[in-house]
């Protein structure tokens, strides 16, 4: 067992046991090509024995980058933002960043709370999820001058950088494909909108599909549910147990998707021949449950890693002018939709 340190280590402390300058220990973390392999591998050696950790708000306070960039998602309870954040990530270690990450429960008054604190660990970027902020946080955005991307969701008008799709057109993909293989009596099962902007585009884009093509929607056949597949199971098994019941049902989300699939499985019914139930995201596992999923895929890996990339570009730079990148939603078709 190492021995533990009475106090904590100082770059003066890793200088004398490294054998080295300050300054020397110092260029070796900002600048270490400008150090000599062997002189790095010492300070690497005394770092480690130290537990020697590096003062990053303090080099903030003197005008340097904290080299952090924090994230705001709105929640990290489910996995749906999982393949996003992992992409983003990684593009930001490839250019030496790390994530201050947080989450605000879809509630954007509390976004904005948590939006001060990253301010004040001195981040030097923010990535927020959607293009729906409370007008605090975007004004607080502007008086920081803090460059900022919006991960997800696109908008031509957005105020902010933003890398995402177009869920209104997700939602339309999705109903058109319904509409394609002959059905009318399809039920709707999507999450709360408040505050998630998402989830909103895709209902409206599926909704106006659906009713421009002389679909009734009826309302015991509108429902709601969170991203928790046994939750979505029991919402769809209320909605199965309906007399009438639909013979296809189109979901916000995939995650929402299996929920219906497990749902149909446990009352008798056979996918897709008596039900087809599509989703919306193309999340891992997606392709792999039985039936497989149809789905529009949303290409949340592309999305995350331009995202980090332009965040970087954007602090490298030092400007906030908003970038605006649209990526492709399309249309996948599995096994669980069939022509009616």
């Amino acid at each position: 067992m190492s021995k533990k340190q009475s106090s904590k280590a100082d770059i003066v402390a890793v200088a004398l046991a490294a054998k080295v300058s300050a300054s020397t220990v110092s260029r070796s973390f900002n600048h270490p090509d400008l150090v000599n392999p062997a002189t790095r591998k010492k300070i690497d050696r005394a770092v480690k024995k130290l537990g020697y950790i590096r003062n990053r708000a303090a080099q903030a306070m003197h005008g340097k980058r904290s080299g952090t960039i924090g994230l705001i998602v709105p929640t990290i309870d489910h996995a749906i933002f999982a393949e996003v954040v992992q992409s983003f990530s990684e593009a930001l270690e490839a250019a030496g960043f790390t994530i201050l990450m947080a989450s605000h429960g879809y509630d954007l008054t509390r976004e904005y709370q948590v939006l001060r604190k990253l301010l004040e660990h001195r981040v030097d970027g923010v990535a927020l999820i959607g293009l729906d902020h409370a007008e605090d946080t975007f004004q607080l955005i502007e008086q920081q001058e803090i460059p900022t991307v919006a991960i997800w969701n696109h908008s031509d008008k957005s105020r902010i950088s933003c890398i995402g799709a177009d869920n209104y057109l997700a939602g339309q993909l999705a109903a058109q494909h319904l509409l394609d293989l002959g059905h009318r009596d399809i039920g709707l099962i999507f999450p709360a909108t408040a505050g998630n902007d998402r989830a909103l585009g895709r209902m409206q884009g599926a909704v106006d599909t659906l009713q421009n093509a002389g679909i009734i929607l009826r309302d015991d056949w509108l429902f709601e549910a969170p991203y928790d597949i046994g939750r979505a199971k029991d919402v769809c098994l209320n909605m199965l147990a309906i007399g009438h019941r639909p013979r296809a049902v189109l979901c916000g989300n995939d995650v929402i998707a299996q929920g219906a699939i497990y749902a149909g499985h446990s009352v008798g019914l056979r996918l897709p021949d008596q039900l087809s139930i599509i989703g919306i995201g193309d999340f891992k596992g997606s392709a792999e449950i039985e039936p497989p999923l149809s789905t529009v895929r949303i290409p949340a890996k592309n999305i995350g890693r331009l995202s980090g990339e332009l965040i970087v570009d954007l602090v490298a730079n030092g400007t906030t002018e908003p970038m605006r990148i649209l990526c492709e939603v399309k249309p996948i078709a599995r096994m669980s939709t069939a022509p009616l």
